[in-house]
């Protein structure tokens, strides 16, 4: 961690350098285009003030995209900190287990109870795998994977079934459904992946016990818009652009404390585009929350 701290406070010197030496330019270009037009008169002073702005120009483009990288380097940072730790944490705890089932007896019930952990821990574990190898493969999964005609109420119902087995929630007691039944034509390892994620991150997110509703309406246009929302804090207007970017996560108490990496609704919004698609957040009118929607091509069926 110490390391991280140290590599970031590293980028103050070339972004407070890049400052000065455009303040430091445009006061020199400044001066130079007063003693001109002094000098020579109006052409020169025209000629001045053009190569001054693509000069500024210049400088102002590199300096947004100083910013974009430092702000990239520290989403990375963050990243690698979150990987470590939730790579760490499972083998710490499966190997804590494992050397106490060796080196002692343990009662039926206890055993089972540590069991019942580490299958917990590599369940984590896979998920995370899971998640690294999608990033990995996002542009082959998209091109690669088979098209098919899917129903996505039942898509829908499969990943909610799933994303609450995954954080051990009763789905009748979580989630609520307002569906019509409507096809996507689509690869359905990408629908499920985009679902799954969202699901997800619904009930990790959401309130104490989370409750999820889930809608999905067919357009006249022919889309079939689906709508996620939970009961959790909700995410603040300045950041929902944001979320969508890899490796970002919010910088709440709250998400601080949530296991992850940052990757789920960048690997949700890629696969989405690649299905010609739009995802967007909303807040949900009169209620705490986040509302995720899901636009895809799709048509209403019996």
């Amino acid at each position: 961690m110490a390391s991280v701290l140290r590599s970031r406070s590293t980028l103050h010197l070339p972004i407070t350098l890049s400052v000065v030496l455009m303040v430091l330019n445009a006061t020199l270009m400044v001066c130079w285009i007063v003693l001109l037009a002094q000098s020579t008169g109006w052409g020169a002073l025209i000629t001045g003030v053009v190569v001054f702005a693509v000069i500024l120009a210049g400088l102002s483009f590199y300096m947004v995209m100083m910013i974009k990288e430092v702000r990239l380097n520290q989403r990375q940072a963050n990243f690698v900190d979150s990987v470590t730790h939730e790579l760490k944490s499972p083998i710490a705890s499966l190997r804590l287990y494992l050397e106490t089932l060796q080196m002692r007896t343990v009662a039926d019930e206890q055993r089972d109870q540590f069991y019942t952990v580490m299958e917990d821990e590599l369940e984590r574990l896979d998920h995370l795998i899971t998640q690294l190898l999608e990033v990995g493969r996002l542009d082959a999964i998209g091109q690669q994977a088979e098209m098919e005609e899917l129903r996505l109420d039942d898509v829908l119902k499969k990943c909610a079934v799933a994303a609450c087995a995954h954080h051990k929630r009763d789905v009748a007691a979580t989630v609520t459904f307002e569906l019509v039944p409507a096809v996507v034509h689509a690869p359905r390892l990408v629908v499920e992946s985009i679902f799954r994620n969202l699901l997800d991150n619904a009930i990790k997110y959401g309130g104490d016990p989370p409750q999820v509703s889930v809608q999905l309406h067919v357009t006249d246009r022919g889309r079939a818009v689906t709508r996620i929302a939970d009961n959790g804090h909700g995410v603040p207007a300045e950041l929902r652009k944001q979320i969508f970017r890899m490796f970002f996560r919010a910088g709440s108490e709250l998400t601080r404390r949530q296991k992850g990496t940052g990757l789920g609704l960048y690997i949700v919004q890629t696969l989405v585009r690649q299905l010609k698609g739009r995802v967007t957040i909303h807040d949900r009118p009169g209620q705490s929350g986040s509302v995720f929607e899901v636009d895809l091509p799709g048509k209403a069926t019996a």
